[in-house]
């Protein structure tokens, strides 16, 4: 059936509406709340490819809202070192064991989180060196990982922006490679017109969440901001580290 159920649909346009706002305010949020949704319906080989078309709509949208604070020299720097890496990680998505990507991430992001405070408060941030390699590791991970958001944010705030602008930041990195990831699985035929359409379905479902979300992160101060995406890096370290245990 190439057409969802409604009652089915009305489940993850919810969730997709639910993660768009969670992703407004802390950067991420589709890629982890939508694949226990997905797996018993799509499969879970489909879950990937499908969220990827998804995710060019949702943050297209958060784009559109949070534009003004967009980092435009972090956001070349790094797409232009992650898009080779990026279609790689997509071609070889098929051949990879996804659950040990998923418990490296989780336990990177772990760590990540206190060693980033110590760093603050010692005024260290990455360099040159540092964004480049982090950005060449991302763009594998991405390719073929669904809910790794969470680490292009923490390179992000490592490279020292905040607030809203990692928010703009984050989206405008992942149309460029969620393009080129979305363009490999089409070529490798992972994504037939059924996958297309609940892709579609769920990006539309989840773009008006960008507005509502900028009225929330509006509302916030910088360092309950900080506080909000910290928590959302350890909640989503923890998601992927108990996926990948649980197989």
């Amino acid at each position: 059936m190439i057409f969802p159920d409604p009652g089915t649909l009305a489940l993850v346009a919810t969730v997709a509406f639910v993660a768009s706002i969670l992703g407004g305010v802390t950067g991420y949020g589709t890629g982890l709340l939508l694949p226990p949704v997905l797996v018993p319906i799509i499969g879970a080989e489909a879950v990937v490819p499908v969220i990827a078309v998804a995710s060019l709509l949702t943050n297209t949208s958060r784009v559109w809202a949070f534009w003004s604070a967009l980092d435009i020299h972090l956001f070349r720097r790094i797409t232009v070192v992650a898009f080779p890496t990026t279609i790689l990680g997509a071609y070889g998505y098929s051949l990879l064991s996804g659950h040990w990507a998923m418990l490296l991430i989780g336990t990177v992001l772990l760590i990540l989180v206190p060693l980033r405070h110590i760093a603050r408060r010692k005024s260290l941030y990455l360099q040159d060196r540092g964004i480049l390699g982090a950005s060449i590791a991302y763009g594998a991970v991405v390719g073929g990982t669904a809910g790794s958001g969470v680490a292009l944010l923490s390179i992000l705030m490592a490279a020292g922006l905040s607030g809203m602008a990692v928010i703009a930041t984050d989206a405008a990195i992942s149309i460029v490679l969620g393009t080129i990831k979305s363009t490999t699985f089409v070529a490798a035929g992972a994504l037939d017109t059924r996958l297309f359409i609940w892709a579609i379905l769920i990006g539309l479902a989840a773009m008006p969440g960008a507005f509502l979300a900028k009225r929330f992160a509006h509302m916030l101060k910088g360092s309950a901001h900080i506080l909000i995406l910290d928590a959302s890096v350890v909640a989503g370290a923890i998601f992927l580290i108990t996926s990948a245990i649980r197989g």
